[in-house]
């Protein structure tokens, strides 16, 4: 009789190379961070430059994104112990859902960003429909469509040619279309121009996932869409409140006729908790400071373009990066791993991005910056990056 196969073997066959990586000291996840996200943070006793935080306006601690956080804890309690399909809808809410409209009829806010992709696709894409995705999209994205009845179908990496393929292949069924507005890995915008062109012209849908562009890209930092000036082609836009508005959360904006439907079809929303009042609270304060202190975008951008040239010019590869998210291509995964734990040793906090996360081959250092770091912070951070590239062999 054949020996039934253990569920769990998959796990015992994994930790084994987790404990070779912590005991080899080049264990880069599940870090334990002791003091706020702000420029520098403590580790150990340690202060280091963080260059790992989605943190891109330097709002989560804030004084008066915490302050309307304790407000609205005092006034509605911690939590709302129950969906906002049922009894977990507040004035807030909905209050929110009216600044977080980017230009479209309306808004709906869900309790995670990761929440908004799974509940908007599936309900959206169903038997007979088709969803097309860049190859380099978010997870939440790919789990998205995964969770609908619908095909999927991806193109290459910003290859509008091999896109309009998969339209014209799939013209005669309904069809959607949903992209990164920044890459959060690659750090590169898309072609939007280029994909509305298409979508219009094949008759699909377009929605666009702006979680590392809201608060970043556009004149008053309303995403992508903003930036090339086509909000009124973008038929979705889902936007999170986790990076640049200093909280949790997310929300997607459109026509009111199709927010009201996924307001009712979409099981991550209709199923989960709703976001807590002090979260929500924080993220219209956050809204309010990005309007009173436009300078912080202004100083965002000339960190990054800092940034970008002091890589370039210490002889490493930033790839297509164009935004606060500037990857340093390693290639092995080892040399990743050691990379980013002796820049840990250095003083400088950053993320490691290895295969799935990125193609075999590619793995990076994956870094963001603030408005709110100093030129003081930056010059440790890039002689800490030729230091241990240098020593590494990287540069």
């Amino acid at each position: 009789m054949t020996a039934k196969a253990d569920l769990f073997d998959k796990c015992a066959k994994f930790v084994p190379t987790v404990l070779e990586h912590r005991e080899a000291g080049v264990y880069p996840f599940f870090r334990m961070i002791e003091s706020a996200q702000e420029p520098e943070v403590v580790m150990g006793g340690r202060t280091l430059v963080m260059v790992g935080s989605n943190n891109y306006l330097g709002l989560t601690n804030q004084p008066k994104v915490k302050e309307a956080a304790i407000a609205a804890t005092r006034k509605y309690g911690s939590g709302c112990a129950g969906s906002r399909f049922m009894n977990g809808t507040l004035d807030i809410h909905t209050q929110l859902e009216e600044s977080s409209t980017v230009g479209r009829e309306a808004a709906l806010v869900f309790t995670t960003g990761f929440q908004v992709n799974l509940g908007v696709i599936s309900a959206l894409v169903g038997k007979g429909d088709v969803v097309v995705i860049d190859k380099t999209d978010h997870a939440s994205i790919v789990d998205g469509c995964r969770l609908s009845f619908g095909e999927v179908k991806r193109y290459r990496h910003g290859d509008m040619g091999d896109l309009e393929r998969l339209l014209r292949e799939n013209a005669d069924r309904g069809t959607l279309v949903v992209v990164d507005g920044v890459f959060s890995m690659e750090g590169d915008i898309v072609d939007l121009p280029g994909v509305v062109e298409l979508v219009r012209r094949h008759g699909a849908r377009l929605m666009v996932d702006d979680a590392h562009g809201l608060g970043v890209l556009g004149l008053t930092g309303r995403g992508t869409a903003e930036h090339f000036g086509l909000t009124p082609d973008v038929d979705l836009m889902m936007g999170t409140y986790s990076k640049s508005l200093a909280s949790v959360g997310g929300f997607v904006a459109g026509d009111s006729e199709v927010i009201e439907y996924v307001k009712h079809f979409a099981r991550s929303l209709i199923f989960s908790a709703s976001p807590t009042p002090a979260s929500v609270a924080s993220v219209s304060a956050a809204l309010d400071v990005i309007d009173e202190e436009p300078e912080r975008l202004t100083q965002l951008w000339r960190n990054t373009r800092k940034m970008l040239e002091g890589f370039k010019q210490l002889g490493f590869d930033t790839g297509p990066s164009e935004t606060p998210i500037v990857p340093v291509l390693i290639g092995d995964d080892e040399k990743a791993y050691a990379f980013v734990m002796m820049l840990q040793q250095a003083g400088v906090f950053a993320n490691v991005a290895v295969p799935p996360a990125v193609p075999p081959g590619m793995s990076l250092i994956r870094t963001s910056y603030m408005a709110t770091h100093t030129d003081e912070q930056l010059d440790r951070v890039l002689g800490a990056f030729e230091k241990v590239g240098r020593e590494l062999g990287v540069i």
